[in-house]
């Protein structure tokens, strides 16, 4: 039985019968944290070009579309051919595609999608690129993407990103639709005054680096990146014409540890958790749940207790399938079938790990979606 039958005869009763783990989005705080967004780049020089790497669903990126989204990313080719697939328009892969294999294929998505944008950062992909793309119906239209931060991929250099302008601007095939910059690593700087110096430097420097690609190239139409962590600087610094937001839509350990001017985490509310029950309860001030590393992301710290326990629990990993909630001296822990409600640690990659979303208002399952990302890690 696939993960989309499952807890499909439960739509419309309690959330609490759930077979778990659980994926669970919490639709009003979901709908809150798109309306939020939607909002606030209303009033922003910038667009919203949320990240789909975060929730990998064509029914969320709908949403965001509908709410005024300028188009999507996707971190792979195999994410764009899923999003393609579900009738998803707009889209910006925002990561290299190098292989002639793997380029045959974008080019033929490119053919199909209402709009596709490749990132590039390097002369001999552009050199294999063009000629693939030569004689085809549409240009394919690249962003310059641009290494700063940790440099994971982009251009090393601002001369690295004119010489590179140069070469995409003399090829037909080619359309050299603007520049991309993302510093992943201040997303998650908890002090917001620390957190914006940062940002303000890449902004600056991406401001730099837009004025010198003009002089080649003329102005960029497209300038993106940014992120959840950066969003409100990125939106009114006025270099950005879209900001990558994704995570805000869920919000998740990390995210909520990061700190806004008023001292909260901002305007958003926790939408994404993991629904678990507690299978054994012999050890005095500690419960094991069934949701353990392969219900949640490792790669940052534990998830939070959310619900279902008594206040101020802890969760630690216990392996493949299981997670200890440890509770407070005195406390009285919780006992077998009890549900435990949990917060994501890290939300994207904790999404590439389920199958749906349990989608729920208060204590009801009102829906299920799918996960059509999930695994596209090609």
């Amino acid at each position: 039985m696939t993960g989309l039958s499952i807890n499909r005869h439960l739509t419309g009763e309690s959330r609490w019968r759930l077979a778990t783990p659980a994926l669970v989005l919490d639709l009003d705080a979901f709908e809150h944290n798109v309306r939020t967004l939607a909002a606030h780049f209303s009033r922003t020089p910038a667009g919203w070009r949320p990240h789909s790497k975060t929730h990998k669903c064509a029914e969320i990126a709908r949403r965001q579309l509908d709410a005024g989204a300028t188009g999507i990313c996707v971190a792979k080719l195999g994410e764009a051919d899923a999003m393609v697939g579900e009738g998803i328009g707009r889209i910006l892969i925002t990561s290299p595609i190098v292989t002639a294999d793997k380029l045959e294929r974008v080019l033929a998505l490119n053919e199909t999608a209402e709009e596709l944008i490749l990132v590039v950062d390097n002369t001999a992909v552009v050199d294999r690129l063009a000629s693939l793309a030569a004689g085809r119906q549409k240009p394919m239209r690249v962003l310059i993407d641009l290494g700063i931060g940790l440099h994971r991929t982009g251009v090393s250099s601002i001369a690295d990103a004119v010489t590179l302008a140069g070469e995409i601007v003399r090829r037909p095939s080619l359309d050299l639709a603007g520049l991309q910059c993302y510093a992943g690593d201040i997303q998650h700087i908890a002090d917001c005054a620390t957190r914006e110096r940062e940002a303000a430097e890449v902004a600056a420097y991406l401001d730099e680096a837009q004025r010198a690609v003009t002089t080649v190239a003329g102005s960029p139409g497209i300038v993106t990146g940014g992120g959840t962590g950066t969003y409100d600087h990125d939106s009114d610094c006025g270099v950005f014409t879209d900001v990558q937001v994704g995570s805000a839509i869920f919000m998740d350990v990390e995210y909520n540890a990061v700190m806004r001017r008023d001292g909260t985490p901002g305007p958003f509310r926790t939408a994404l958790f993991v629904q678990s029950t507690v299978i054994s309860a012999n050890v005095a001030g500690a419960a094991t749940i069934d949701a353990g590393i392969k219900a949640f992301a490792t790669d940052g710290p534990a998830p939070g207790v959310a619900g279902g326990v008594p206040e101020g629990s802890l969760y630690e990993f216990m392996g493949d399938e299981h997670g200890r909630i440890v509770v407070k001296p005195g406390a009285n822990g919780p006992v077998v079938g009890d549900v435990v409600t949990c917060v994501t640690p890290h939300c994207d990659p904790t999404v590439n790990l389920h199958d749906v979303y349990h989608c729920i208002r208060g204590d009801r399952l009102v829906d299920i979606w799918p996960i059509e990302g999930r695994g596209r890690t090609w």
